[in-house]
C-alpha cells in the first residue's frame, strides 16, 4: 500500500467520530488561566483536535501529588470552572457533553465536545455526598485512582519497589462505584490495581471503561491489563483505550513506536474482539513541564508520546490500514465502540 497523503487521511477521518477517552486537558488549561491566559483550548488545543478530526475529548480531572490532600477539592473545582469559562469565551467551538444526546449535538454542530472524568477521586476525600455535586457540575466519568492510594482504593504503581501491601476497594470505594452507576456515570479502571479491578468487576453489570491502558502481554508494566482483565472487560461490554505513552507501549523505550501500538491493538482484537477497543492516548509531551518531582520519581523514566499528538492520529490510521484493518474496523476503534459503552452507562 502506498503512503497516504494528509488529504486522503483527512477524508477518511471525516466519516468517523473520533474520540480520545483520556487527555489531561484541564490540567493544562487551569494552570494557564491562573496566569491570566484566556481561550487556552481554542488557541493551544483546538487546532490539533481539528487537524486530527477529533470530535470528542474526555478530559480528566487530574491532581498533582503536591496538592494533596488539602487542595484536592479546590483544584478540581478550579479545573471544572476553567472549562465553563473557556466555553463562554469560545462560544460555538467547544461544549460540555453530559450525555449521548450532547455528544450527537456537538458532532452535528461541528463543535468539539468535552466529557469530564475523574482521574482519581481525591477531590471527594471520604465524603460520598460530593460525588453528587460533581455530577451536577457535569462530571460523568469516575476513574477511581491515579497511581497512588486514596480513600477509595489503591492505585496501580509504576514500580513494585517501596510499595506497601495492596488492597482492593475500600468500603468508601464501593459506595462510590454504587452511587456512580445510580447517577449515570461510568467507572474507569485505568490506574486501579489488580485487586481493585476485580472488586469492580464483581460489583457491576454495566460496561466498565479502561480509558488509557494497554496490554500487559506486550508491555509488562502493571499499569497495563492482563488477558483475564481484558476478557472480563469485554464480558461486561466495556472498552479499553489504546495509550500512546511509550512506557505503556513497550518494555524498552527504544521499541516504543506506532508498530508496537498496532501490536497492542492486534492483541486486544484477539483476546477481546474488535468491538472493545478504543483510543485513550494520554498525550503528555506538553504537560510534563508541570509535573512535580515527586510524581516523576514514581516513573521508571519520563515517557514520551508515540503518536505525536491529536493532529498526527493519521500516522496510526495509516499503520492500521497497512496491517489490513478496514475503514469500518478503524471507525469502531476510533469512536463507535466507546460511544456504545458510554451510552449504556451515562445515557
Amino acid at each position: 500500500m502506498n503512503k497516504l497523503d494528509i488529504g486522503e487521511l483527512h477524508k477518511i477521518h471525516q466519516n468517523f467520530t473520533l474520540l480520545d477517552a483520556h487527555f489531561d486537558l484541564l490540567y493544562d488549561v487551569e494552570i494557564q488561566r491562573s496566569l491570566g491566559i484566556k481561550k487556552v483550548i481554542e488557541t493551544d488545543h483546538l487546532p490539533n483536535f481539528l487537524a486530527g478530526g477529533f470530535n470528542i475529548i474526555v478530559s480528566s480531572i487530574f491532581l498533582d501529588s503536591k496538592d494533596l490532600p488539602e487542595m484536592a477539592l479546590r483544584k478540581a473545582l478550579d479545573q471544572v470552572s476553567a472549562l465553563y469559562q473557556e466555553i463562554d469565551e469560545s462560544a460555538g467551538k467547544i461544549m460540555l457533553c453530559k450525555d449521548y444526546h450532547d455528544i450527537q449535538q456537538a458532532i452535528a454542530e461541528k463543535k468539539v465536545g468535552i466529557v469530564l472524568s475523574f482521574e482519581g477521586v481525591e477531590p471527594l476525600y471520604d465524603d460520598i455526598n460530593l460525588l453528587r455535586v460533581f455530577y451536577e457540575l457535569g462530571v460523568r466519568g469516575v476513574g477511581l485512582t491515579w497511581s497512588r492510594r486514596n480513600y477509595a482504593a489503591d492505585g496501580c504503581t509504576f514500580s513494585s519497589e517501596n510499595r506497601g501491601r495492596q488492597g482492593g476497594l475500600t468500603e468508601f470505594g464501593r459506595e462510590v462505584v454504587k452511587l456512580a452507576y445510580e447517577l449515570g456515570m461510568f467507572i474507569d479502571v485505568s490506574h486501579l490495581n489488580d485487586e481493585g479491578f476485580w472488586d469492580v468487576m464483581d460489583m457491576v453489570n454495566k460496561p466498565v471503561i479502561a480509558s488509557h491502558s494497554n496490554c500487559r502481554a506486550i508491555a509488562g508494566i502493571m499499569r497495563n491489563l492482563n488477558d483475564d482483565q481484558l476478557k472480563a472487560l469485554a464480558a461486561k461490554g466495556g472498552v479499553v483505550g489504546l495509550n500512546a505513552a511509550s512506557m505503556l507501549a513497550a518494555n524498552d523505550k527504544e521499541d516504543a513506536n506506532i508498530a508496537k501500538l498496532v501490536e497492542h491493538i492486534d492483541h486486544m482484537r484477539e483476546i477481546m474482539g474488535l468491538e472493545h477497543i478504543a483510543l485513550g492516548f494520554d498525550f503528555c509531551d506538553n504537560l510534563f513541564k508541570y509535573s512535580s518531582e515527586e510524581d516523576l520519581r514514581k516513573m521508571p523514566y519520563v515517557p514520551f508520546d508515540v503518536v505525536k499528538g491529536h493532529a498526527r492520529v493519521g500516522d496510526l490510521t495509516e499503520a492500521l490500514l497497512k496491517k489490513g484493518y478496514s475503514r469500518e474496523d478503524i471507525k469502531l476503534i476510533y469512536g463507535e465502540n466507546y460511544l456504545r459503552a458510554f451510552r449504556a452507562t451515562v445515557g
